[in-house]
């Protein structure tokens, strides 16, 4: 249950941050975050929804947190990887057009 929740309370809050902060609510990066947090809150509900584990089970719960946790953390490592390559990718375009 737990690694479904922790990208689900990730997408939850990031999206009110957005809000509340301007600049990153023009931020296309952010979106681009928050949209992966939510991609794998719904994932997360789909798989446990299917194997009928969407209840909370006290001898598994700390296993489920910390796998959140891994697939939250992983999805911010290639969140930051897109864009560092799409940022390189922006400056070489603006290189060639100079």
């Amino acid at each position: 249950m737990g690694c479904y929740i922790v990208p689900s309370v990730a997408a939850v809050v990031h999206y009110f941050v957005r809000k509340k902060n301007k600049k990153f609510d023009k931020d296309n990066y952010q979106l681009w975050l928050n949209l992966l947090f939510f991609g794998a809150a719904i994932f997360g509900f789909v798989d446990h929804a299917w194997n009928k584990e969407l209840l909370f089970k006290p001898e598994t719960f700390l296993m489920d947190m910390t796998l959140g946790f891994a697939i939250t953390l992983s999805l911010t490592l290639v969140w930051a990887g897109i864009v560092v390559v799409d940022k390189y990718r922006l400056y070489v375009v603006s290189k060639v057009n100079d």
